[in-house]
């Protein structure tokens, strides 16, 4: 079969027009002619007046000379214009041929037996194989064994509608074989037209190795960016909890005791000395501030009853808390009274909930919070509503603003989602999903 199978009909060739119009004019006068001799011959025969009847004959011979003439224009003109339509076809043929052949795509036809009709130069460079090989030959050559039943039942489906195109492998990329047997990932689109009551399909399809290979290579990156960022959060959270401990065990204790120590000194300065006892007053006040400072950082470094006493009362105290900080109102409603995570999804349930109650207290204006915690099957779910004015989605992120993105990012750590949305009724809502990996809940392993 060769490639002009699928070209457009080819109207013949009309013969020389000047040549072909003398013949069709003048065969009509020689009728003409022949006529009137004989319809004057029959007058003469039958006794007619000789002049009448060649009078009459004359007439009738040139009015069907006249009709004869005219449809002889006709089908001149006609032909005419078949010619020009017959070399307008093919300069529009020989365009589409230097198309298909200068595409960068490769295109390729079968027919309804999937059969190959058109393969173009493109082709034979993805593919490895020459046109003259590859023309009549099966388009399973092309597409690797264990895809071939599958693939010859799809395009016979795709034929049974009534699309005209369709893109193939919509949610995958589709696999080819070149001619060396590689296999090689493609992006390919299919359509179908009818011909002379048969069905033809063609294949656009590209190479698309190098996307994939990206793609690849930018799904590791970030799988290690993950790990790394894991990682580093882990290793984070350590030195804070072991920085925490220290001021508040070692530093903390120490502060302690030297206020106890002030306060027993106090009791035994000579009376009357309101000098010293003034000094002695303004640095026990001293002392007490450093003491209330130093147990405030080790808590925002970390608070110790996250380590001690768990998630929940790390939460319940968190929000205590906010309130005596910000004068804003919260409210906490645990769906999962029970609930108990080991690391490191308590830190990032922890993380993301102070996180997001910063930025209500610093940029929400708000009047009121709702916070929400709890466990869906083996999905952790977090959600911090303010009635606050609400996100300018409008406006571009400030520099050195990272307080929504690391709560994206901490949830995305864990393979979980965070959402940050503006509320219907004013204010925002911080919705987080976080799914549990087996064995992060002790209660859910005696369950």
């Amino acid at each position: 079969m060769q490639q002009q199978t699928l070209d457009t009909p080819r109207i013949k060739d009309v013969p020389d027009n000047a040549g072909n119009g003398l013949l069709m004019l003048l065969g009509p006068a020689l009728v003409a002619l022949v006529f009137t001799t004989l319809l004057a011959l029959l007058a003469g025969l039958a006794g007619w007046h000789a002049q009448e009847m060649l009078l009459i004959a004359a007439a009738t011979g040139g009015l069907a000379l006249a009709g004869t003439v005219l449809a002889t224009f006709l089908l001149y003109r006609q032909a005419a214009r078949h010619s020009d339509a017959n070399r307008a076809l093919t300069l529009a043929q020989s365009r589409v041929s230097g198309i298909l052949e200068s595409a960068m795509d490769a295109i390729i036809t079968i027919d309804e037996e999937q059969r190959i009709v058109l393969f173009n130069a493109a082709a034979e460079q993805v593919f490895g194989c020459p046109r003259l090989e590859a023309i009549g030959a099966p388009l399973e050559r092309f597409i690797p064994a264990r895809f071939r039943g599958g693939h010859a039942a799809h395009v016979r489906g795709f034929g049974a509608t009534n699309t005209t195109t369709r893109r193939m492998g919509a949610q995958r990329i589709v696999t080819g074989l070149r001619g060396n047997g590689e296999e090689f990932p493609i992006d390919a689109s299919i359509s179908q037209i009818s011909e002379g009551g048969k069905k033809f399909y063609t294949v656009i399809l590209r190479d698309v190795t190098e996307r994939v290979r990206a793609t690849e290579a930018l799904s590791r990156s970030r799988e290690e960016l993950r790990d790394f960022a894991a990682a580093a959060g882990s290793v984070r959270e350590q030195e804070k909890s072991r920085i925490a401990r220290e001021l508040h065990d070692e530093l903390g204790q120490s502060l302690t005791a030297l206020k106890m120590d002030m306060n027993w000194m106090a009791e035994r300065l000579p009376a009357g000395d309101t000098a010293l006892t003034g000094k002695l007053a303004a640095m026990q006040d001293m002392l007490g501030h450093t003491v209330a400072s130093t147990r405030r950082i080790s808590a925002d470094l970390r608070p110790l009853m996250l380590d001690d006493l768990g998630l929940l009362p790390a939460v319940e105290w968190l929000v205590q808390n906010f309130t005596e900080r910000s004068g804003i109102p919260c409210e906490l409603n645990l769906t999962a009274p029970d609930l108990d995570l080991q690391e490191p999804y308590a830190t990032a349930v922890f993380r993301i909930l102070q996180e997001s109650l910063t930025n209500v207290a610093r940029h929400a204006q708000a009047a009121m919070v709702e916070v929400t915690l709890g466990r869906a099957a083996d999905t952790i779910t977090l959600t911090v509503e303010d009635d606050g004015q609400g996100l300018r989605v409008d406006e571009p992120r400030k520099p050195n603003s990272f307080g929504l993105m690391g709560i994206r990012e901490r949830a995305y750590l864990l393979d979980g989602e965070a959402w940050i949305e503006n509320r219907d009724s004013g204010g925002t809502r911080v919705r987080v999903r976080v799914p549990l990996a087996r064995g992060s809940a002790p209660h859910e392993e005696n369950a």
